[in-house]
């Protein structure tokens, strides 16, 4: 990746505001790419109500660039112990109101040990990217929901059925927001180090998947050649 493409994109985005659908996506990210001034850059434009995670805020903020929607959103990051390795969940009282509602996306630096090797400090830039930029799309469809909605979205979560149609959509919404080269990044990553073929998430670990809910990577990659944006980066 070539840097002043990046940051010319980042600038066109802050112009755009929160009108903007989808950032033009990039092959694969690395650390090494984004000088102190590129990280200022994005910091000013996309830290305004935001706790970055120690450790990753620049993974955090280009996540974030993808999300202009979520520009004035107030998102506070965790890293701490949890059995789930990243979790997003709405807080306060502003959860009655789509227009001021607050999330905590939570990251684990310690957890039950056959997840430990797939914690996000394990995994490459790139596939951080991917996986925050994941639980960002969480909130972009939190943010466009009721009340109800939301309520209703908890009480379903009993369902396994619809965990698995939950999660697969927020794939989709990840990559509709150009950050499907990430996401696959993580996708790939994941089941290769578990070695595993299918991933259902921390609690179905080596379990047979009847449905697929996160994305496995020939589904990345079959929805992405179906976007514009995205030819000739599978």
């Amino acid at each position: 990746m070539k840097r002043a493409p990046f940051i010319i994109a980042v600038i066109a985005v802050c112009i755009a505001g929160s009108s903007a659908v989808a950032q033009q996506p990039v092959k694969a990210f690395k650390h090494s790419d984004f000088t102190a001034a590129d990280s200022l850059a994005l910091l000013r434009a996309y830290s305004h109500n935001k706790q970055l995670p120690p450790g990753f805020q620049l993974q955090a903020l280009v996540a974030l660039s993808y999300f202009p929607e979520l520009k004035n959103t107030h998102i506070r990051f965790m890293v701490k112990h949890a059995y789930s390795l990243l979790q997003t969940r709405p807080i306060g009282r502003g959860i009655f109101n789509r227009h001021t509602r607050q999330f905590t996306i939570t990251i684990s630096d310690s957890t039950y040990w056959k997840l430990a090797t797939i914690q996000l400090d394990n995994m490459n830039f790139n596939a951080q990217v991917g996986v925050i930029g994941h639980e960002l799309s969480h909130v972009s469809d939190f943010i466009r929901r009721s009340f109800i909605d939301l309520a209703m979205s908890g009480v379903k979560h009993i369902s396994s059925k619809y965990i698995d149609g939950f999660e697969y959509r927020t794939d989709s919404i990840c990559i509709a927001h150009g950050l499907g080269c990430q996401l696959l990044a993580w996708s790939r990553f994941v089941r290769a180090t578990l070695h595993t073929g299918d991933y259902d998430g921390a609690d179905n670990i080596n379990k047979p998947m009847l449905h697929e809910r996160y994305m496995n990577p020939a589904t990345i990659i079959a929805h992405m050649k179906k976007m514009e944006i995205y030819k000739g980066m599978e």
